[in-house]
């Protein structure tokens, strides 16, 4: 695939503080957040601004279930928080009592509602992990061999494999099957990113993967059949600044949106050629409803 003109990339919204997370509801709505705590919701037609809630710390990745709440990850706060339509602001998780979360980076849903989130840990002390929130609140450590930073991540578009953006040691995107909640296989690396720093993760509807980066101001495009292409670059660090997480948003999940760290804005490109996977938004009520009628019958 060729790349992407920046001509026709543009500015969604700006005055946001430094967002780095940014993801779709199922509204429609973008949702991100910002470094002094704000939960905004970016209304898709109006393009409006309403910073609804706040988390009261540096707010990076985030998800959204079927009623729309967001599950946003808090590191300076070492907690997952969930933000409701109304605001309301409670701790998701911390962790398990095995260990707790240090550096929550990135959540993701699958569709039985377990919440993956990568735990990046500290900056090259290779201290990272990955846990599993459950539908009814249960957390635990799935995986502690990607350690080397663990930053944005993603489920396969058949809910089989998690894939992780790994910031260091090398930059590469891997992957690790999942059953039930837990890690099932051993992990693969996918691609290798040399001299770049991944950070987000988002699938497109034709299997194919984008990779955004921190470093330099990059978005990759993994095809299908295995081959690397640069999606977009600015070497201004203008429109794209440090563009860390990536999602697809817009009528038929056309248009491309991405956070910018580094910046003030969220990013749009209304014409790249693809479209988004759609992600996986559970009824997390419902979900915990039947695993304790399960247990019951148990």
């Amino acid at each position: 695939m060729p790349l992407i003109n920046l001509a026709n990339a543009e500015t969604f919204v700006d005055g946001l503080d430094h967002p780095e997370g940014v993801a779709t509801g199922l509204d429609g709505h973008l949702y991100a957040g910002g470094e002094a705590g704000q939960v905004y919701r970016i209304h898709y037609n109006t393009r409006a601004i309403e910073p609804y809630a706040s988390t009261g710390g540096l707010n990076l990745g985030l998800a959204l279930d079927a009623e729309g709440n967001v599950y946003i990850c808090t590191p300076t706060l070492s907690a997952v928080h969930k933000v409701t339509q109304a605001g309301d602001v409670t701790i998701y998780s911390t962790g398990s009592a095995d260990r707790q979360m240090a550096a929550p980076n990135y959540p993701a849903f699958d569709a039985l509602g377990n919440l993956y989130v990568t735990d990046c840990g500290a900056w090259k002390a290779d201290n990272g992990c990955i846990f599993r929130v459950t539908p009814s609140g249960d957390t635990a450590v799935i995986d502690t061999e990607n350690c080397q930073f663990p930053n944005g991540c993603a489920v396969s578009p058949d809910g089989n494999y998690l894939y992780v953006a790994m910031s260091l040691n090398p930059p590469r995107v891997v992957r690790f099957p999942i059953e039930d909640g837990q890690k099932s296989g051993r992990s693969e690396t996918v691609v290798e990113l040399p001299h770049t720093v991944p950070d987000g993760l988002a699938f497109c509807a034709d299997g194919s993967l984008l990779i955004s980066c921190y470093r330099p101001d990059t978005i990759f495009h993994l095809q299908v059949n295995g081959e690397l292409a640069i999606l977009m670059d600015d070497y201004e660090g203008t429109i794209l600044g440090a563009p860390t997480n990536v999602c697809f948003g817009g009528p038929d999940l056309s248009t491309l949106f991405w956070g910018n760290l580094g910046r003030w804005h969220l990013g749009m490109h209304p014409s790249t050629g693809l479209r988004g996977n759609p992600l996986f938004y559970p009824d997390l009520v419902q979900l915990a409803q039947q695993a304790v009628a399960l247990q019951a019958k148990e």
